[in-house]
């Protein structure tokens, strides 16, 4: 059953054709600064928060920050969890994220079934995405333990995006991991899109409006970026050019 944010996210997709989302992680800032830059975001014309990242330990940390965020954006905040510690009753939804690429059992299911009753008990809205992790994978394809998807071999994404969406999840997220030196290609970005018939999400290494445009010209239907408005102090400005450059003809 489609909830509510789901059913915004895919209004703003039909809409504008691709959305930008913000990635924050309150293992690298603050509860005060998640919220400063969520707001500065969204005044940029960001349509959702991501909160989350890949070595998020403390779920006070994370309630604090969600809170925050909440009070200072009336977009939705939707948790991108790491795992079980990922977990806020204070958001509006939360990705229940497979990474299908795992060489371990634990990110591919076993997180979820330790997840799930908790969701179910905050009565948060799950929205199920089949993750990837292609490209050097930084962080998030260490922790997760991910056999890393070449660039070379587009098929490889393609072929994980098809099993995602037979499989029931209603989006996909191609991810080159946060900080990484290059964002996924529009080779790989296009060849999974011209097979999909769910909506793509894109992100890591997208730093500039022109990786911004590339990605959303190849197909993506969403562009999360996260590092950008960590070392970023104008987050509005560079948020707001980002989103002008992925603006379909």
């Amino acid at each position: 059953m489609i909830g509510k944010v789901e059913q915004y996210l895919l209004d703003k997709i039909k809409e504008d054709g691709c959305i930008h989302i913000t990635l924050v992680d309150p293992d690298k800032s603050s509860g005060h600064d998640c919220a400063v830059i969520a707001h500065e975001a969204e005044n940029g014309g960001t349509a959702a928060i991501m909160v989350g990242g890949s070595t998020l330990a403390a779920s006070e940390d994370l309630d604090v920050a969600v809170q925050r965020i909440n009070e200072k954006v009336d977009i939705p905040v939707i948790l991108f969890p790491n795992g079980p510690t990922g977990i806020s009753k204070y958001a509006d939804a939360i990705w229940f994220m497979s990474l299908l690429n795992s060489q371990n059992t634990y990110y591919i299911i076993d997180a979820h079934v330790i997840s799930a009753p908790l969701i179910k008990r905050y009565g948060l809205e799950a929205i199920p995405m089949g993750y990837i992790i292609a490209g050097e994978g930084c962080v998030a394809g260490y922790i997760g333990q991910a056999r890393l998807i070449s660039y070379r071999h587009p098929e490889l994404a393609v072929g994980y995006s098809l099993a995602a969406e037979g499989l029931g999840m209603r989006f996909v997220y191609l991810e080159a991991g946060s900080g990484a030196k290059e964002p996924i290609p529009p080779k790989m970005v296009g060849a999974v899109k011209k097979h999909l018939g769910i909506p793509l999400i894109v992100g890591g290494g997208i730093r500039s409006p022109e990786a911004a445009a590339a990605a959303s010209g190849a197909g993506a239907d969403a562009i999360v970026t996260g590092t950008l408005v960590e070392e970023e102090a104008q987050v509005k400005d560079t948020i707001s050019a980002i989103v002008q450059a992925m603006k379909r003809p």
